[in-house]
């Protein structure tokens, strides 16, 4: 396109560096850990160099570093017009780029906090529009829920108890309560994150909070929050940093007093937990009534697209979750020739999944393609731990490069992908989506099985039980059509060009041995099929026009 506009490209807050958070925990470095302290070191570094802040540009610093949500801020913890900083925000210099744009290019969460949150502080964040549209809009409904719901995790009320802690040592010496009161939020998570047990876990808060052990921490919890809202209340209005503390916790308070009216209807709640964290959360079963009356607040032209809206040519799954109705709509057939430049394989003799081993077996079956195709290979994974496992095992058996998502950015990942030319990259749900990479760089996509949610997931949950009471069938109306879209995703990845040829290679036997693997094949681009990994190596090795 030949377009001459102001086009003005705008993240959400977390997305950018904040100055006045990394300049408080450089003061505060003797307190971090080692690691942390390094990285925060070489963001210092880096923040000299940025023009824009934006943190996916930073390749030094791991993107799952813990430093990151130590020096971003969100909308709890920003100062706005009272920070220090404020003239040399990254978050203040995009939106005034952003006001003065034709073109607004934003992602689905600033639309939605924008709409839904009305952010304080920076006034209005996204200028009023003509038309608003939405590029993978196939996420739209989830990322919707979590809008239309609450949450509260461990890590904003340790970052409360810090900056409480941080305003006592700066400005406030004389209230010695403020440490105490902080202290003691900070303890309070941190045991009411060792009652939740294991790591990785997503489970049902109302079942949760029929325990006894975890009804005292939760009072635990709500009782400390409630100290430091009345500690920080005796000393407002002398210092900007407290006065911004006293009001995360006046907010906190009312998302716990609402996370324990468990009782009400139409929502899912649910909990999450990692090795250090935790999240309380609610979400709306259905977002189709607010979604619309969104809309409605909002007149102009609002258009949808994604590769992967339809079900088997059908949008009812996708119109039906936002609450569309009569739009117009428009199927489109793929513009690649895929009975010429793909082959799909699903290969016999696939290992059990979840068994002992199987991450073993499943790279030794797949190692021999992947070495005829000279690495230039996606390997995408459901789950970390079956990512993590098919990495080690692949880097112990093969002298191609294998890298692995986490170990630094995205965007240096992709790089590091395009360089080298052999490589073989293993990832899971960011890289299922969102990554262009064409030509013979990429000719081979592996998935290892197919995608559906974990029914254990209460938000699942919740979803297939609402279906079920309204008459529906929860596995074709809830499970099926969302493994459908996530597969499509992440067969997109392959063919990206006219000009590009590779394999697709599903280790699922489900996709043939189901009746419902027919609705999976019927989704999928029109690609030869072959159960025999050997015909795969063959097409491979076929000289791409290029």
């Amino acid at each position: 396109m030949k377009y001459t506009g102001n086009v003005a490209l705008l993240k959400g807050r977390s997305n950018y560096l904040c100055l006045e958070r990394l300049e408080q925990q450089a003061l505060a470095g003797g307190d971090l850990p080692v690691q942390i302290l390094s990285d925060v070191i070489l963001l210092r570094s880096w923040s000299n160099q940025t023009v824009d802040g934006d943190i996916s540009t930073c390749v030094s610093v791991a993107e799952d570093s813990q430093a990151w949500p130590l020096v971003t801020s969100t909308n709890d913890n920003c100062l706005g017009s009272d920070c220090p900083m404020y003239k040399d925000c990254f978050v203040v210099k995009a939106r005034k780029k952003a006001m003065d744009a034709d073109v607004v290019v934003v992602n689905h969460h600033l639309f939605l906090a924008d709409m839904v949150v009305k952010e304080s502080g920076f006034g209005e964040l996204i200028p009023e529009a003509d038309v608003m549209i939405f590029d993978e809009a196939h996420q739209l409904p989830d990322i919707a829920s979590q809008y239309f719901g609450q949450s509260l995790s461990s890590r904003q009320l340790l970052d409360l108890a810090k900056d409480i802690t941080i305003a006592y040592r700066t400005e406030l010496k004389d209230t010695q309560q403020l440490q105490k009161c902080a202290d003691r939020l900070a303890q309070s998570a941190q045991d009411f994150r060792l009652q939740l047990g294991e790591p990785g876990y997503r489970g049902n808060l109302r079942e949760l909070l029929a325990n006894p052990q975890i009804q005292r921490a939760f009072l635990l919890l709500d009782d400390t929050l409630e100290l430091c809202y009345d500690v920080a209340k005796l000393s407002l209005g002398r210092s900007a940093l407290l006065d911004a503390a006293f009001e995360r916790a006046t907010l906190y308070r009312t998302r716990l007093k609402r996370l324990k009216e468990i009782n009400q209807p139409g929502y899912s709640y649910w909990y999450e937990c990692t090795s250090r964290h935790f999240t309380l959360a609610l979400t709306p079963l259905s977002v189709a009534d607010k979604f619309k009356e969104l809309m409605a607040q909002k007149p102009g032209s609002w258009i949808f697209t994604s590769a992967t809206l339809s079900v088997n040519d059908d949008l009812h799954h996708f119109t039906s979750r936002l609450g569309i109705e009569q739009a117009e709509s428009l199927l489109l057939p793929s513009p690649f020739d895929y009975s010429r430049q793909a082959l799909l394989c699903v290969p016999r003799n696939l290992p059990q999944t979840n068994q002992p081993g199987s991450a073993r077996q499943l790279a030794a079956m797949l190692r021999p393609i992947i070495e005829a195709n000279n690495g230039r290979c996606f390997m995408l994974c459901t789950s970390h731990a079956m990512m993590r496992d098919l990495a080690e095992q692949f880097r112990a058996t093969m002298t191609l490069p294998v890298l692995l998502q986490g170990e630094t950015s995205k965007g240096q990942l992709l790089q590091q992908f395009v360089s080298a030319g052999n490589a073989l990259l293993v990832a899971t749900s960011s890289f299922w989506e969102g990554v262009d990479v064409r030509g013979d760089t990429l000719s081979l996509v592996i998935i290892d099985k197919l995608p559906f949610t974990s029914p254990d997931d209460p938000l699942l949950k919740a979803r297939m039980e609402d279906c079920r009471l309204r008459g529906g069938d929860p596995f074709d109306e809830v499970q099926l059509p969302d493994a459908v879209i996530t597969l499509k995703q992440g067969v997109g990845r392959l063919i990206r060009d006219a000009d590009d040829r590779g394999v697709l290679v599903i280790c699922d036997n489900r996709l043939v041995m189901r009746p419902y693997g027919a609705t999976f094949l019927a989704s999928l681009p029109p690609a030869p099929r072959t159960r025999d990994i050997a015909r795969a190596v063959r097409f491979l090795a076929i000289p791409s026009s290029r």
